[in-house]
């Protein structure tokens, strides 16, 4: 007997290769009810490539090496540093987890293309590989388990964090009641979730973070967080770039939906989520951090959200320049050298390009 090597001898007689029970037919658009199954042929192949890119972007955390940022912690930072460090690892403890249960609870299930489906199974390994990161920072940052417990415990006892959680959970919640995306209002919810977790959370939230990050270093200060947060900034790069992707697709196949509606509706969520990254940003630097203003911060993140509104499609809201002048000059040779040519420094490279100005 022969070995089966095509999915499509396992179709059910009478339905086409990949159709669903309920409609006998393979889905059209990628928003359509179902779970098709069928690789060949490919619908959108975009979608395997940056699973293979994805393969290939491969780290550990095993790799980053905390010994100097403990000296940095305790003889080198000033206090306002300190809590700076405090409030950015309190985010950090529960920010990814938020990401992967939204992947898991809402997206999968509707991103109706197993291409697109095994690039979500990697993201879901890779937001469990921050959360790895994430928790072995803390683990070496906050010695005390009281201390620690509390950064854990941020989403109920620290309001400038509590209100980035209660943003996200919003927009999880706001589909979760979905079974199945049908209608065209229900369309737009899906969208509207995804384009928030792209351009808000992972986007906008995480890349705030990143700023922080790099300013310390741009100080010479805590380089084993900058070197495992380089990792995570590819890794979230690459989850935006594919969700924009997804909405790039639904745009080509149902543009009926984005209509003035749902542009406005979108422009509202940024500018939402602007504002509780600049509530996050005067408590992080409430004690004055040399170097880094609230007011700088704020333009920084109005510049960030123009950049996401671009990526859209939409006009920029705010019109404001990158004021932070590290972002640019800061030493992220190992970024620069992955997206261009083959990286040493990693266990894989991946080749490509990334343009600087677009991502921040």
């Amino acid at each position: 007997m022969a070995l089966v090597d095509n999915i499509h001898d396992f179709a059910e007689p009478g339905l086409e290769p990949g159709a669903t029970r309920e409609t006998g037919k393979r889905p059209q658009n990628i928003l359509d009810p179902g779970f098709d199954l069928t690789l060949r042929p490919m619908r959108y192949p975009a979608f395997y490539e940056m699973y293979l890119d994805a393969i290939k972007n491969t780290w550990t955390v095993d790799e980053i090496d905390f010994s100097d940022d403990l000296v940095d912690l305790e003889r080198k930072l000033m206090p306002a540093e300190q809590h700076l460090v405090r409030r950015l690892v309190a985010f950090f403890a529960t920010g990814d987890s938020i990401v992967a249960n939204n992947l898991v609870l809402n997206l999968y299930q509707h991103i109706n293309a197993p291409e697109a489906r095994m690039y979500l199974s990697r993201q879901l390994y890779e937001e469990a590989l921050h959360v790895q990161f994430y928790l072995t920072l803390l683990d070496n940052y906050i010695p005390d388990h009281d201390e620690r417990a509390e950064a854990f415990a941020a989403v109920e006892n620290i309001p400038s964090i509590r209100k980035k959680a209660e943003f996200c959970f919003k927009w999880i919640d706001s589909i979760s009641e979905l079974d199945q995306i049908e209608t065209p209002e229900q369309r737009k919810q899906f969208l509207l979730n995804l384009i928030c977790f792209a351009t808000c959370i992972e986007g906008l939230f995480f890349f705030a973070a990143f700023a922080y990050v790099y300013f310390l270093r741009s100080k010479g200060l805590l380089n084993g967080l900058a070197a495992g947060t380089n990792w995570v900034f590819r890794d979230e790069s690459c989850h935006m770039n594919f969700a924009l992707e997804v909405v790039n697709t639904v745009r080509a196949e149902e543009p009926e939906l984005f209509d003035d509606d749902l542009t406005a509706k979108i422009q509202e969520m940024i500018g939402e989520a602007v504002d509780c990254e600049h509530q996050f940003a005067a408590d992080v630097l409430v004690e004055g951090v040399q170097g880094m203003s609230l007011a700088d911060t704020r333009q920084y993140l109005e510049y960030v959200a123009d950049n996401r509104l671009g990526q859209l499609g939409l006009a920029p809201i705010y019109g404001s320049k990158n004021p932070f002048d590290f972002m640019e000059l800061q030493d992220v040779q190992e970024l620069t050298n992955f997206f261009e040519r083959t990286v040493s420094a990693y266990q894989v490279g991946v080749e490509g390009e990334v343009g600087f100005d677009e991502e921040f």
